[in-house]
């Protein structure tokens, strides 16, 4: 079995590459990463029983058709995720993650290999009450070159679908949490967990305190893909995937049980808007899926992780 992995260096993927060698013993995991972002200590202590190899490459310059040649399944992680500060790089997101999207669905067409592609449920934009992946596309309002970028993306690939058969499956996926060798702390709940710990007040977008949003346990993340795969589920559809949806007060309050004086800085931002809203991952569930992330005890092994570089 041969499993190839785009930005596998990165929050996901070092995760990812750390756990498959027990979900696909044998398999041949091959890791793409640009190294964009240095983080090569993701590279670090792989499992002994893993069979790796590295290609240091960039999807929008590689010859990605060799590299995909006998895959059993490509999991495409390499994007831009920051969605608050993908406004100051509209283009650059829309390369990475639209364009690059393009050739790496274009060069798993052309050897027959399915594509694993995560969106993002911040496709929806402000909704109300419970959203699922029957909301029409008319209905969906991104409100960030990322979101736009992921949404865009998940209309070729289904385009691509229908013209040359490409077997692929999205995962729209909420915030992800949790922590992992290559994380970083742009999302909201482990950057709140890092302002915490480091004494800073947790920045909180004005209008986002009691809003209800999805959220993803990283865990979870990565064993949904697995699931994916196991079941060979490229089936050109999409599902939603998160742990639990809650609103930023509910985590300011966990964070608050494992730190103590913290205290919240509202910031404006150009994603805020007034609604509430769930999403639904019930079409995942009814695949037979079942998460197992906990919020609670993720923040407080975050904290815990983070408290001992601060001798707390």
């Amino acid at each position: 079995m041969k499993i190839v992995v785009t930005g596998a260096l990165g929050h996901i993927g070092s995760r990812l590459i750390r756990k498959f060698p027990s979900v696909f013993p044998n398999a041949q995991i091959v890791m793409l990463d640009n190294l964009l972002t240095q983080r090569y200590s993701s590279l670090f202590d792989l499992p002994s029983e893993g069979h790796y190899r590295f290609l240091e490459a960039d999807i929008l310059t590689a010859d990605l058709v060799p590299v995909f040649a006998g895959a059993d399944a490509v999991i495409h992680l390499a994007a831009i995720t920051d969605a608050a500060s993908s406004f100051g790089k509209a283009n650059e997101v829309e390369e990475v993650n639209f364009t690059g999207t393009q050739k790496v669905a274009q060069a798993c067409a052309e050897v027959g290999c399915p594509l694993f592609f995560p969106s993002t449920t911040s496709v929806y934009g402000p909704q109300g009450d419970t959203v699922d992946e029957a909301c029409q596309i008319d209905d969906l309002s991104p409100q960030s070159p990322y979101a736009e970028s992921k949404l865009k993306a998940e209309q070729y690939l289904r385009l691509l679908g229908e013209k040359e058969g490409l077997r692929f499956v999205i995962c729209r996926f909420g915030t992800i949490f949790g922590t992992s060798v290559g994380m970083r702390f742009h999302t909201a709940i482990n950057k709140f967990c890092w302002q915490a710990v480091m004494g800073q007040p947790l920045t909180v977008w004005r209008t986002a305190l009691h809003q209800k949003r999805p959220y993803l346990d990283l865990g979870d993340a990565v064993d949904a893909i697995g699931f994916l795969i196991c079941g060979n589920l490229f089936d050109q559809t999409i599902y939603n995937v998160l742990t639990v949806n809650t609103t930023v007060g509910e985590i300011v309050d966990m964070i608050s049980s494992f730190v103590s004086d913290v205290s919240i800085e509202y910031v404006d931002t150009e994603i805020m808007n007034q609604l509430s809203y769930t999403v639904s991952n019930q079409r995942f569930k009814e695949q037979g899926f079942t998460s197992s992330g906990n919020l609670e005890q993720e923040i407080q092994e975050t904290v815990r992780l983070l408290g001992m570089a601060r001798g707390r």
